[in-house]
């Protein structure tokens, strides 16, 4: 009886921490895809969300301290390097090329390309022996992969450049979250919490992603008329409240990642991913279907 209650409060946490996830993830896909229509500079507003995340950890650390007395971990620069810095360099390309995407993409390629992503995590999961080989477990993910690469294939909306992108964020992002599984469960380091392991990652992921930045946005941003409207405030603060509410999603949807990861694992975050691309599918068919009325009427009024 025992047994049985423990296995069921803990399949009703691992279901409150998917469904947590499913909120910041479906809400961050959209965000991005509608930032991107009035900001297309998604390496310059990916900086920005980093540094709100930095400072949003920071706060909680700093929270958490005062309310427990205790100081939080906080890792050498040795072992910052050495243990960070492979995870934080393949995040902050997987977010960089993913937000990038959008500029040529749509959601639903988007959602069911980086989908892919459960081979990869699973490829790494087995070299670094986080999972076992078992052939059911293989051949699921398999089933699963080549579902989607068929989806994907029949695009009416297929484009290369953005397809390519999110490919190479989805292999960043069976390596991202392979070493962020071995990173949070090294008892050792005491990144367990979410909010540690946030605030010692954002600022290698900033450094290797700003010459990303620099070398495909720095010349369009220079020259673009956005970068001259500082003098509209109604412009800059619609603006500013956009890259705001992308950087408090992305806080979310990173908390929430790095929970369900250090709970039950990366491949179990990749698996609760697959569920979610229907519900990013069925979301986007009814924002399609919003537009479509909205259009319908105007064309109503204006007869």
């Amino acid at each position: 009886m025992g047994t049985g209650a423990a296995a069921l409060g803990r399949a009703a946490l691992v279901a409150a921490l998917v469904l947590l996830y499913y909120g910041f993830s479906i809400g961050i896909t959209f965000y991005n895809k509608w930032l991107m229509k009035s900001f297309p500079f998604p390496l310059l507003a990916t900086l920005l969300h980093l540094l709100l995340i930095f400072a949003l950890s920071a706060l909680c650390r700093a929270v958490l301290r005062c309310r427990s007395g205790r100081p939080p971990p906080t890792l050498s620069w040795a072992e910052w390097l050495r243990r960070a810095a492979p995870a934080a360099l393949s995040t902050s390309l997987d977010i960089g090329l993913s937000n990038w995407s959008f500029l040529y993409v749509t959601v639903s390629l988007y959602t069911m390309t980086k989908s892919s992503a459960i081979l990869f995590i699973l490829l790494f999961s087995l070299l670094f022996k986080l999972e076992e080989m078992r052939v059911a477990l293989v051949l699921v993910v398999v089933l699963i992969a080549g579902g989607l690469f068929m989806f994907t294939y029949k695009s009416t909306q297929f484009n290369t450049q953005g397809f390519m992108l999110v490919l190479c964020a989805s292999f960043l992002g069976g390596v991202r979250w392979t070493l962020t599984q071995i990173l949070m469960q090294k008892a050792e380091l005491g990144l367990q919490n979410p909010i540690d392991i946030m605030f010692h990652l954002q600022p290698l992921m900033f450094l290797v992603l700003f010459p990303l930045f620099a070398v495909f946005e720095g010349l369009p941003l220079s020259i673009s008329e956005r970068l001259f409207h500082f003098h509209e405030a109604g412009v800059t603060f619609c603006m500013v409240g956009k890259l705001l509410l992308g950087g408090i999603l992305a806080f979310g949807l990173g908390f929430s990642e790095f929970l369900l990861v250090s709970r039950t694992s990366s491949l179990t975050l990749s698996i609760a991913g697959i569920f979610k691309v229907n519900l990013s599918l069925v979301c986007h068919v009814l924002s399609f279907l919003g537009e479509c009325s909205a259009c319908t009427s105007e064309l109503v009024g204006d007869t």
